[in-house]
């Protein structure tokens, strides 16, 4: 019996059996990307752990008790935070939402609509183009606040809600990657086929090359969301008029006026605490429907 039994593997020299046989020195590389991500991760983590905390606490707690310690004065700071100003808080959150999901839509229409053109029609001046849009990505926003203040300043738009919208439309980023995608998802083939089939340009971007497009266009609709919620600068050189202000700017306000009152800081943070989780929420729903959307366009390829 013993002389049918398999061979066992012999262990290395140096090496005890069950054991990780690389190198101690290998071994401390491969914990040097797990250490890495780690400590990006606290990096990341700490404030939103800190304004979820904060947020309990009431302003004797805020200022008395440690840091990280929670209080119980998050339901009173909401009421407050209700009743300041009869509630000009939740319109600033309309207002975001406005702009923010608007702004998205309108934004990821026109990448599609551009991103599809670029990748898919061979005319003059299209690389031309494609490599404006990319200068574009380059440019920091910050550059180019003030000349769109100027330039809606000429047409009488400014302190509206178009001076906030209009700039947002166009992003150069959501336009390179929509060409990106639209160039590796959609087949000229097809494309072919449906004009071979005499279907019109308008029929087979809607109908066909549209629906190959959704996940990408997913991720242009929640990039520029994100990005237009939490925009600052636009708003604070557009606006005047504080109904219009969206919730970063009007979280700057109240933050401005808690330098005279210390109440207000509460008020602040729990709004702070507030104002991230419609984009937590979006996250979370548009990832299940990209997740879907992915697993169904493998199943049908």
């Amino acid at each position: 019996m013993s002389s049918l039994a398999a061979p066992r593997a012999e262990s290395p020299a140096g090496t005890t059996p069950g054991t990780d046989r690389r190198p101690p020195l290998r071994r401390r590389i491969a914990l040097v990307p797990t250490v890495t991500l780690f400590l990006g991760a606290i990096y990341c983590l700490l404030p939103v752990a800190w304004v979820v905390i904060a947020a309990t606490k009431s302003g004797r707690e805020l200022f008395s008790t440690f840091t990280f310690l929670p209080g119980t004065g998050f339901a009173g700071n909401v009421r407050d935070l209700n009743a300041y100003r009869d509630g000009v808080y939740w319109e600033w959150m309309g207002n975001s939402a406005l702009y923010a999901g608007l702004g998205a839509l309108l934004s990821t229409c026109v990448s599609a609509f551009s991103g599809y053109a670029l990748a898919t029609y061979r005319f003059r001046g299209r690389e031309a183009i494609f490599n404006v849009l990319l200068a574009g990505v380059l440019m920091p926003p910050v550059i180019l606040a003030v000349p769109q203040y100027l330039l809606l300043a000429k047409a009488d738009l400014t302190d509206s809600y178009l001076s906030v919208l209009l700039p947002q439309i166009l992003s150069p980023y959501g336009v390179y990657l929509a060409r990106i995608y639209a160039a590796a998802a959609v087949p000229a083939d097809v494309v072919e086929a449906g004009r071979m089939d005499g279907a019109s340009e308008w029929r087979i971007f809607t109908r066909v090359a549209l629906p190959m497009m959704i996940p990408g266009m997913v991720t242009v609709f929640l990039f520029q969301f994100v990005a237009i919620w939490n925009n600052f600068l636009l708003p604070y050189i557009m606006l005047s008029d504080d109904e219009k202000f969206p919730i970063t700017l009007g979280l700057f306000t109240l933050l401005e006026q808690g330098a005279n009152t210390p109440a207000l800081y509460t008020l602040v943070i729990t709004g702070a605490f507030l104002a991230v989780l419609p984009l937590v929420a979006l996250f979370l729903v548009i990832q299940r429907f990209w997740s879907l959307d992915l697993l169904s366009g493998a199943v049908k390829s």
